[in-house]
């Protein structure tokens, strides 16, 4: 597939109201006109960023899965968000990258946020995922791995490069800056959705949403401290064109991480 078309959702969180959520994000996803193949929802889309994990905690098929699963089939498209899961006596940050034919997989936030006290009630991932969708390569990754490039190097020559965050609005400098560096860095697309509103904590979030070429030059449409639905179409020609001409990732380092 030459054109790979990228649906961000930049929305509000109802606090700790998995329901709630899955209701307005059933909405916004059926309001989508125009044809896509992934849809990307933000971090912790049922509940907003909690630390309260115990009552608001999904099993690991558990209901926010399985209404992927069934808008990802009745759209026929990609869906991809994380959610608070339980796996065993641990909980995760977990997110979920699911197929239009139900076939999903999960990747587990690698850097938990220790500022908000994260690594206390959530463990770590320690496996990185590179998910293959209509012949393109995606990196997922969740919010705090935004900081640290070097789990995010690009040694495996994916094409799409995808954050989804809460990030809060006293940093949305160093997301903006951040998820530019990603992209010029890797020549990759890099694609970041932040939610936006108050949390239950009184953090308030101003989204910034954004998605980014392989140059660093920003496409997507500045929409700041509001609602808004924006599908882009990524070009693997532009990848190839530039990788070819440039050349900047045939000098990276080579590098194991422990």
């Amino acid at each position: 597939m030459d054109h790979l078309k990228v649906t961000i959702i930049q929305s509000h969180l109802h606090w700790e109201n998995p329901v709630a959520n899955r209701t307005q994000f059933s909405e916004k996803i059926k309001s989508i006109s125009e044809e896509t193949n992934l849809i990307v929802l933000p971090e912790m889309f049922t509940t907003g960023f909690t630390m309260n994990a115990i009552p608001v905690a999904e099993d690991t098929n558990g209901p926010t899965l399985k209404w992927m699963q069934e808008m990802a089939g009745s759209q026929q498209c990609a869906i991809m968000g994380s959610v608070i899961i339980k796996d065993g006596d641990r909980y995760f940050n977990r997110l979920y990258f699911v197929h239009p034919d139900g076939q999903f997989q999960e990747y587990d936030k690698r850097h938990t946020f220790t500022l908000a006290g994260e690594h206390k009630i959530f463990a770590s991932g320690s496996d990185r995922i590179i998910v293959e969708y209509k012949e393109w390569k995606i990196c997922p990754l969740i919010c705090y791995d935004l900081r640290f490039p070097v789990w995010a190097r690009n040694t495996q020559d994916y094409d799409v490069l995808i954050y989804v965050a809460n990030w809060p609005k006293k940093r949305v400098a160093a997301w903006d800056a951040l998820l530019k560096a990603r992209a010029i860095e890797n020549m990759s697309y890099c694609i970041g959705v932040n939610r936006v509103g108050l949390d239950g904590n009184g953090h308030e979030y101003t989204g910034h949403s954004a998605v980014y070429d392989v140059l660093g030059t920003h496409i997507s449409t500045p929409k700041f401290e509001e609602e808004f639905i924006e599908t882009l179409s990524l070009s693997r020609e532009h990848i190839a064109s530039n990788r070819e001409h440039l050349q900047f990732l045939n000098d990276r380092d080579s590098f194991i991480l422990d």
